[in-house]
């Protein structure tokens, strides 16, 4: 059994994917992983999804304002032992109709180069690659995207 939570960045199960989200980073992104590390913070998150497999917290993701109309996708992570399932996907629809709700027309996002797995999920999700916006001008590992609402 499926269930979606709808909740903010206290949330206790979010903080524990995102410490989980972390360590992964950590190790990819290597010595860049600090300056990444400055843009990903969850205090100042108020939408956040958490997605249980039973009863366990396996997915999460979070949107947050980036620009009036405009949220970012943040924190989008699912945990290994659930991958392959159609979870981030499920989580992705979950945050656009949110977004949507709060009167938002789109949503754009930043992953590094070597989360192939994230590039696909925003590709099969119809996400367009765009400039890198932002922090992550200049910066050649990020790769970014958007979605029109």
């Amino acid at each position: 059994m499926i269930r979606i939570n709808r909740t903010n960045s206290d949330d206790p199960d979010f903080v524990k994917l995102v410490k989980e989200l972390d360590k992964y980073l950590a190790i990819c992104d290597g010595e860049e992983h600090d300056f990444y590390d400055q843009f990903n913070k969850i205090d100042k998150i108020k939408h956040v999804v958490v997605l249980y497999a039973e009863e366990d917290a396996v997915a999460c993701g979070a949107i947050k304002e980036y620009a009036p109309g405009v949220v970012e996708i943040k924190r989008m992570f699912v945990k290994p032992n659930a991958r392959n399932k159609g979870y981030a996907s499920k989580i992705l629809r979950i945050l656009e109709l949110w977004a949507q709700e709060l009167g938002y027309s789109k949503c754009i996002l930043e992953t590094g180069l070597r989360q192939i797995e994230a590039i696909g999920l925003y590709n099969r999700n119809n996400y367009k690659v765009i400039k890198n916006y932002g922090p992550y001008e200049g910066m050649p590992n990020s790769k970014c995207y958007e979605k029109e609402l």
